[in-house]
């Protein structure tokens, strides 16, 4: 198990630039299964969980260059179909939640798809079932093997039809389009997810040749096509690393630019933070985050009431940065309830902020209470476990603004997420040893 240290209360300062996002390249990289073509894809992370599927991808017979600076070409121009009946992929798979999406192009191209259940963050259940739900309504036949959690889908064709989405599931819409798009006929989805990151999913579709209105919409029509062709596609800035940037400027104190952001895709982001009491600078496209000497903060609604920011499906704010805005409200002035809808499990790491002196009520499962300190009495050092990414990272920022030197163990689970953090970090003035 890797470890970091860190000392804490050191001011950071400089430039620092966003890795591409992790959630949209986990969906273009399976999408490169649906053509045979060359498909060259820029701005892909260097991360664990990517590596991890690129690594799938080539054991499923896919071609892949390496181009260097984050950019590799793929051809799937001879997919090894034997290799998803095998124990390798059984291990391969669990490992990995984001190798749901390979099920989706599989099926539309090949008439099947198989998948152990994936693994990923411990942080609640995560259903499957708008997924499979979707390809049975296209027409394939569904099974599932419970001795070994092994899933299933197979076809003759698929029929495009009209469906209505129990959720607005972002990886379900991912893969219920990889799949509509090579299906005989329209295929209408509503209630559809309609986040950039599935925005850029469906524009590159559409270059390869699909048929794909409503984008940006909760409702996509899809006219199915024979085939898809090759291109080329560069990854969005990852949303959820710019929110940590702001938060981990804000809890240091520390003035920090953030490089190319495409600020015209981070939705609510900027907002929320602004009502933590954080200045968000907008300079062309970055985002600048000047020292907060006096500290932030949080508004009240407009009756006086207190603030509560909650996760909903986008374009509302993504769950994954509401362990970020908890730890920020630590040192805030003034209090905020924190509502995590999505997820049972995401809000369990409060313990480890508490024992480092964070004043927090966890409510229930979903919803915590934070009185911010204001600054009149900094976080402690101590050690303690990264249990998921977006936790891992919360408590990577709230060590860098303890007082004294604190250790995480378990970090296999921020390097999933995040591209070299600890050097990046070093590069801005922190101090942090991977040990």
């Amino acid at each position: 198990m890797k470890t970091f240290k860190i000392e804490g209360g050191h001011k950071l300062k400089g430039e620092i630039k966003p890795q591409g996002a992790k959630n949209e390249a986990l969906q273009i990289l399976c999408a490169v299964l649906l053509t045979s073509g060359k498909v060259t894809l820029h701005n892909v992370p260097d991360i664990v969980d990517i590596n991890k599927l690129i690594k799938l991808l080539g054991k499923l017979g896919v071609k892949i260059e390496n181009l260097g600076s984050g950019s590799f070409s793929f051809q799937a121009d001879e997919v090894r179909m034997s290799y998803l009946e095998s124990e390798e992929f059984k291990e391969d798979g669990r490992g990995l939640r984001g190798s749901i999406m390979i099920v989706g192009p599989l099926l539309g191209r090949f008439g099947r798809g198989y998948i152990p259940k994936p693994g990923g963050d411990k942080i609640g259940r995560r259903r499957l079932d708008t997924h499979f739900e979707g390809f049975i309504k296209l027409g394939a036949t569904f099974r599932y093997n419970r001795e070994d959690y092994f899933y299933g889908v197979e076809a003759d064709e698929l029929t495009g039809t009209y469906m209505l989405l129990d959720e607005a599931s972002v990886t379900g819409t991912a893969n219920i389009v990889m799949a509509a798009v090579l299906a005989n006929g329209t295929t209408t989805i509503y209630n559809a997810a309609c986040e950039p990151y599935l925005q850029q999913l469906c524009k590159m579709l559409n270059r390869m040749g699909a048929k794909i209105s409503g984008i940006g919409s909760n409702r996509l029509t899809i006219e199915g096509v024979d085939s898809l062709n090759g291109t080329e596609h560069t990854m969005l800035p990852d949303m959820i690393e710019i929110g940590s940037w702001i938060g981990l400027a804000a809890m240091t104190k520390s003035e920090l630019t953030i490089k190319d952001v495409s600020w015209d895709d981070l939705g609510q982001i900027p907002n929320v933070f602004r009502k933590l009491g954080i200045t968000v600078e907008r300079q062309g496209d970055d985002i600048h985050i000047p020292e907060h000497k006096d500290g932030y903060e949080i508004q009240s609604f407009i009756d006086g009431s207190i603030l509560t920011i909650s996760d909903a499906p986008w374009p509302g704010f993504t769950p994954d940065l509401l362990s970020i805005v908890l730890v920020i409200a630590t040192q805030a002035r003034g209090s905020v309830l924190i509502h995590q809808k999505m997820f049972e499990s995401r809000l369990f790491f409060v313990d480890k902020l508490i024992d480092m002196g964070a004043k927090i009520i966890l409510c229930d499962p979903h919803r915590a209470t934070v009185i911010g300190h204001d600054f009149q009495s900094t976080l402690k050092a101590t050690t303690m476990t990264s249990p998921d990414i977006r936790a891992g990272i919360s408590l990577l920022i709230a060590a860098l603004s303890a007082k004294g030197t604190s250790i995480i163990h378990n970090i296999e689970q921020i390097d999933r997420g995040y591209e070299r953090i600890d050097e990046r970090l070093r590069a801005i003035g922190a101090k942090i040893e991977r040990v």
